[in-house]
Formats: C-alpha cells, sequence, structure tokens
C-alpha cells in the first residue's frame, strides 16, 4: 500500500527520463542518416604534362650526322628541293626552326633543304626521307596557350571541394622540412675527349666527342653484324647508315679515320658474304681510305 501510495510522485521523473532517451535516439539517427548521404567529393588531380620535344639545330651539318641527330631526338624527316639526300651534302635550312618545342605525336617531320658539297661526289643512293613514316607537327607553345578545357562541375562539388580544402588546411599540418641540397657529381665522359683530327677540311663538321670515335664505330659494326647475318631491310638500313657515317667521318679528317676505314672495308667484305651485298661499299671504303692517307701525310 505505502508503495502503492508512493508511485504518483514518481511517474513526472519516469516521464522526463523516457522523453530524454527518445530525442537522444532521434539526434543519433538523424546524425547517422547524414552521414550515409554525404558524397565524398574526389580530390582533383592534375594531369601530368607531356614533355614537348625540342627541334636540334641541324644546319651546316653533314647530312648524314644531321639525320643522325633527328632520329635520335625523335623526329622523322624529309629532303625538300633540287639536292638530294646523299650522306656528304649539306644542310642549308630546316623547318620547323631550331629550338622549336613540338609536341610528341609520334614522330614529328623536319623537312631539310641540301647544297652539294664541294669535293665530293654524290654517291651510293639518295635518301630523301626517313625510314618510318612521319607524324603531324603540332607547337607546343601553341597547346599551351589555348590550354585545355576546363571540365563542367557543379556548384554544389564546388562548394564542397572549397570547404575540404579549406577543412584541410588547418593549424595542424606538419611544417615541410628543408630541402637538403643535392651534391654534384661529376659523370666522367663515355668516349675520349681528346681527339686529334688527322687533317682540316674548310667548312667541315667537327667530330662531335660525345659520339663514339669511328674506329669503336667500325668495330662495333664488326660485332653487330656477325649477330644479325639475315638480310633484312632493317638490317640493310642499319649497315648502310653506319657506313656513311664512318666514310664521311674519315674525310672530315676525324680522329683515326684510317683506322676505321681499313676495319670497315673488312666489314663489307663479310657483309658481301653473309648478305649477298657489301661489295660496292668496301670498294667506296677503299676509295676513301687512300683519300684519307694520301691527306693524313
Amino acid at each position: 500500500m505505502e508503495m502503492a501510495a508512493r508511485l504518483p510522485a514518481f511517474l513526472p521523473r519516469i516521464a522526463s527520463i523516457v522523453l530524454l532517451g527518445l530525442a537522444l535516439t532521434a539526434t543519433l539517427t538523424y546524425a547517422a542518416g547524414r552521414n550515409l548521404n554525404a558524397t565524398p567529393v574526389p580530390a582533383a588531380t592534375a594531369a601530368p604534362k607531356a614533355v614537348p620535344l625540342v627541334v636540334p639545330d641541324v644546319r651546316n651539318q653533314a647530312f648524314v650526322f644531321a639525320k643522325g641527330a633527328l632520329e635520335d631526338g625523335g623526329f622523322a624527316w624529309r629532303v625538300d628541293g633540287s639536292v638530294h639526300g646523299y650522306a656528304s651534302n649539306t644542310v642549308v635550312s630546316q623547318s620547323p626552326a631550331p629550338g622549336s618545342k613540338i609536341l610528341d605525336t609520334g614522330s614529328p617531320l623536319v623537312i631539310l633543304t641540301l647544297r652539294h658539297t664541294s669535293g665530293y661526289a654524290e654517291t651510293g643512293q639518295a635518301e630523301d626521307a626517313s625510314p618510318y613514316a612521319a607524324t603531324a607537327v603540332r607547337s607546343a607553345e601553341l597547346a599551351s596557350t589555348l590550354g585545355p578545357a576546363a571540365p563542367a562541375t557543379s556548384t554544389t562539388a564546388a562548394a564542397t571541394t572549397r570547404a575540404t580544402t579549406t577543412q584541410s588546411t588547418t593549424t595542424n599540418a606538419p611544417v615541410p622540412k628543408p630541402a637538403t641540397p643535392a651534391k654534384k657529381t661529376t659523370t666522367p665522359a663515355r668516349w675520349p675527349q681528346h681527339r686529334p683530327a688527322a687533317f682540316a677540311v674548310a667548312g667541315g663538321h667537327a667530330e662531335p666527342l660525345d659520339e663514339m670515335p669511328l674506329p669503336v664505330r667500325a668495330q662495333a659494326l664488326r660485332r653487330w653484324l656477325e649477330a644479325h647475318p639475315r638480310n633484312t631491310r632493317s638490317n640493310v638500313a642499319h649497315w648502310l647508315y653506319q657506313n656513311e657515317w664512318i666514310v664521311a667521318g674519315a674525310k672530315l679528317g676525324w680522329w683515326r679515320g684510317a683506322e676505321a676505314l681499313t676495319t670497315l672495308v673488312a666489314v663489307d667484305q663479310r657483309t658481301q658474304q653473309l648478305w649477298g651485298v657489301g661489295a660496292k661499299s668496301a670498294m667506296l671504303a677503299e676509295r676513301a681510305l687512300r683519300e684519307v692517307q694520301s691527306r693524313s701525310k
């Protein structure tokens, strides 16, 4: 009876506890619903910029060296005009201009105009186009000026991104440490840098010291030939290119050119045995060898 008499006094307290529990449950349910419905906005990432190709300056170079520089730089080439692509001819103009920055479209085309080089006969077969197809030439400067089209974003997404960015830049961000300066290292030259010329040629192209010396190139061609005994189009193109380089360099008085030509004659004779071609190149190399030996005395 006593308990029944005191029950009305507890009822207000019990009701208050029940109402407080219901309020907390509703708040947690609302917050969970907001978290589930929130759509995370991915962080915007900038696409990496492609490094443009820089057109090398091949003017006043012998054609055999000019086309090699263009091919090493990732370009295709074509000879225009009345003077054709013989190894000893000289480049007088090029398009695009030297130093132009070009998008890498595969093998951008560089057009060359040549002139005859006095004292050198046009021997062999003219090459007026690169051995692979050219691709379009597109200016990197023009592409950067126009710029890529900006992707469309909704107002809500942009606002959310700004809010996320503001929140991420708090005072708790770690302070970056100062960068440690890199140690300077000197890379030794791969090839001999002292290469006295056998003789001087007026207006001749100086030997590039970043290229292997002629005797080393001739010995490398000998080893390459033994590893490639089949007469294929690509093999013949490589062999002819190395022949032209060695003969042209020796005629310009490059270091130990006579030694390189002596090796080249043997290589071309071996090429005749393996491929059924090479006798004519061996004859041209022998003729160049006699010329170099006479001018070296």
